[in-house]
């Protein structure tokens, strides 16, 4: 099985696979056509490399386009599950629906912008200065209901399999639970296995093939925040050994099943050995 790579970073841990810098895509055309995966490109690369040079990407196209900002994933979410997704209200931002939305939401709620990512465009809506404020910021309206939690879960799943988990519990800020924003890891209280299934459920429905999930939990049910296409491996000591791992599983996996349809189904390259 051969690899290249366009995220160092995030192959680390998987040898024989060849690093190519994204900007140099165009040069290396024949070392990208005779790889059997192209693991972690750009999003502006994708239209070139799997609808010009038909590859095979990882993380998924269904990653990279669901993914890509909350008003897609919120909808897809809404359309397959949605008893598992705040109420959320999406419309463009101008005056007659920033009027109607401050109108139909109660305060407190939680206003979005929807390309963001590690808590900085989450904002808690109390007043209306504070909705004035959001709006001069995002191109789209997103608003949902706020949530009466003080931590959520943090879900890892490759493959449509959960590889680990934590939970985030608030900062000082008394609102943001991400890591970045200073919230913290509680790895000791179980991962609740509504919230497990729920996301691998979900995973598997969208062929969500890399994702950090965040999950709130509600009286024991859990709701689907958002996921992370690119995620941090700061909660767990171990956890990107693990993500390699299974990475590494899903797409020998993968690749051995293609196979099947060939005359000669048997592969001749060994697996990747993982780097220790």
């Amino acid at each position: 099985m051969k690899c290249v790579s366009f995220d160092a970073f995030r192959t680390l841990h998987l040898l024989g696979v060849s690093y190519i810098k994204p900007e140099h895509m165009f040069a290396e055309r024949a070392r990208i056509e005779a790889a059997d995966w192209v693991l972690f490109p750009e999003y502006w690369q994708i239209n070139a490399l799997v609808f010009g040079l038909k590859k095979r990407i990882f993380p998924s196209l269904s990653s990279y386009l669901i993914g890509h900002d909350k008003v897609q994933m919120t909808r897809a979410f809404q359309m397959l599950f949605p008893a598992h997704v705040p109420w959320t209200l999406i419309e463009p931002n101008d005056a007659q629906s920033a009027e109607r939305v401050w109108h139909k939401m109660h305060t407190p709620f939680v206003a979005k912008i929807p390309k963001s990512s590690m808590g900085q465009g989450v904002f808690l809506i109390e007043s209306r200065d504070d909705w004035q404020q959001y709006l001069a910021k995002t191109p789209v309206i997103y608003a949902q209901e706020l949530l009466p939690i003080d931590r959520d879960l943090r879900l890892i799943v490759v493959g449509g399999k959960l590889v680990n988990g934590f939970w985030r519990c608030q900062g000082d800020n008394g609102f943001h639970n991400n890591l970045s924003q200073g919230g913290y890891v509680d790895n000791q209280t179980p991962l609740p296995p509504a919230a497990v299934d729920l996301v691998e459920r979900v995973a598997r429905a969208l062929d969500l093939d890399h994702a950090g999930f965040d999950v709130a939990m509600v009286e024991g049910y859990p709701y689907l925040i958002e996921f992370n296409r690119l995620f941090g491996n700061r909660g767990l000591p171990g956890l990107s050994q693990q993500v390699s791992d299974a990475m590494l599983q899903h797409l020998k996996a993968a690749n051995d099943h293609d196979g099947d349809d060939d005359d000669d189904p048997k592969d001749p390259t060994p697996p990747l050995p993982i780097a220790v």
